[in-house]
């Protein structure tokens, strides 16, 4: 069995540096054949200069470069598009879900899901560090409307912890057309139009104050895309068969 954790990553150098080491530490204890893809989003700092250093001495952690700054959703596509593992699985640069928790995405997979989600709300108990009340607010509205507009019934979609298998890569990131903020729904939209078994399972997590997302601005974005996917959807926009994508980035 071989790994693929992808990281997306926009002016990360401050936080990625104790992320990749704690990344390889969890890797060589579970012994895993695993690859580590950082994607860099067009950073402005030092982003790709520290992972080419890491690449140094550690070939496992791999370099992968947006054109530009085009967003998370298609940092996450591009790294899962050239991902090898049997299992790929994607967190944030913060690990606001410890790398430990991993194990309870691959038991899901273990036991036939296709696609593992990360929920920071099915068991709220979990969350060492909770979001602001805004955020909290902003978050069961957002979903409200994913289960209106979409059908999606999950507690949690924008946990940045998933898990899927190869099998389900080549099924859903070929499709997908959302690249910024609003991706996460689309995935998981995508599963379930390909029949595809996601199970969402309760994390360990951490509110981190460095996320850049910005309620209202990306907030209004995020809605504008649930209805783009929607129409999409109708349009016949998911229906092309596109295996090899990677030659769309």
């Amino acid at each position: 069995m071989t790994y693929s954790i992808v990281i997306p990553a926009y002016n990360e150098s401050s936080r990625l540096r104790p992320t990749l080491d704690k990344l390889l530490a969890y890797v060589h204890q579970q012994n895993w054949d695993a690859e580590i893809l950082v994607v860099n989003d067009g950073s402005k700092d030092d982003t790709a200069e520290l992972v080419r250093e890491y690449n140094q001495l550690h070939p496992e952690i791999v370099l992968v470069e947006n054109p530009g700054n085009r967003g998370k959703g298609y940092s996450v596509r591009n790294g899962m598009l050239h991902s090898r593992g049997d299992i790929c699985l994607f967190t944030d640069a913060d690990l606001s879900a410890p790398i430990e928790e991993a194990g309870k995405l691959l038991s899901a997979i273990n036991k036939g899901a296709d696609v593992s989600i990360g929920s920071r709300w099915l068991n709220a108990d979990l969350q060492t560090e909770r979001q602001p009340l805004y955020r909290q607010a902003f978050g069961r509205i957002y979903n409200m409307v994913l289960r209106i507009v979409l059908g999606l019934k999950f507690v949690d979609t924008q946990c940045g912890f998933k898990a899927f298998r190869r099998s389900a890569v080549h099924r859903i990131f070929p499709l997908q057309k959302i690249e910024r903020w609003g991706f996460d729904p689309e995935i998981l939209f995508l599963a379930h139009r390909a029949g595809l078994r996601v199970d969402e399972v309760p994390v360990v997590w951490a509110h981190s104050e460095g996320t850049r997302l910005n309620p209202l601005r990306d907030g209004i974005k995020m809605f504008g895309e649930v209805l783009r996917i929607r129409w999409y959807a109708l349009i016949g926009g998911y229906n092309q068969n596109v295996m090899t994508a990677t030659e769309k980035l």
